[in-house]
């Protein structure tokens, strides 16, 4: 009965270990990336050990398709602003654990199976080059602004406006708001910074649910021009 349980054991991390190698290894799509024009926008892929987000530069153009933001009492105007950091995630983990100290059970239980999705939104001031955290991508202007649509068409809209959720929020400089798609454990948020990337020409790969995964995919099958190394 031991031996049999080993076994299945074994099995069982084989098949995780397989499935993870293969996620980063198979690329998705098939060809490399080649920007058609000169890689002058420069985002930030923010990670910590189980997420991801996507900060972009804020300038007028940002500022004026993200307007709605204004609406929840985030100033994209305000001085120090240098980032505006989407997330995509779980709406009761996400919104219910801003640290690991507030972590419960029935948001871990839904992260874990299916549940609504949220898009998160951040403001952000100076990230150094050199942060432990940040990973710098390189974009065409093709690639920012399907990038940049990409990222709008994730916030769900009630006859045109995207849907604040009132009363959350960590801290002054950030907001949830309803977005489109169910989160779970296969498709989660790291996949969706995974897509995002793809609609602006990256290469990431076949399956990458964890920040660690999307990273080395990304350096993996792009170029040191596109993705820093």
């Amino acid at each position: 009965m031991l031996l049999k349980s080993i076994r299945i054991i074994a099995a069982t991390v084989s098949v995780i270990v397989a499935l993870a190698i293969a996620g980063v290894v198979l690329p998705k799509p098939i060809m490399l990336a080649h920007p058609d024009g000169p890689t002058s926008h420069r985002i930030l892929i923010l990670s910590n050990p189980i997420h991801t987000d996507i900060a972009i530069p804020v300038d007028d153009a940002l500022r004026a398709r993200f307007s709605f933001v204004g609406g929840t009492g985030l100033d994209l105007s305000l001085d120090g602003v240098r980032y505006l950091v989407f997330g995509w995630g779980g709406r009761a983990f996400y919104t219910e654990t801003p640290t690991w100290a507030d972590l419960k059970t029935v948001p871990v239980l839904k992260s874990l199976t299916l549940d609504r999705s949220v898009m998160h939104v951040e403001l952000a001031g100076d990230i150094p080059d050199d942060s432990l955290y940040a990973m710098a991508v390189k974009l065409d202007q093709d690639g920012y602004e399907r990038l940049v649509g990409a990222i709008r068409q994730s916030f769900a809209d009630d006859s045109g406006n995207p849907i604040a959720l009132t009363g959350y929020a960590y801290g002054p400089y950030d907001a949830f708001f309803e977005a489109n798609g169910y989160f779970n454990v296969i498709a989660g948020c790291n996949t969706w910074t995974a897509a995002m990337l793809r609609q602006a020409g990256l290469v990431t790969g076949w399956w990458t649910p964890l920040p660690w995964m999307l990273r080395m995919a990304l350096r993996l099958h792009n170029t040191a021009e596109i993705v820093a190394r």
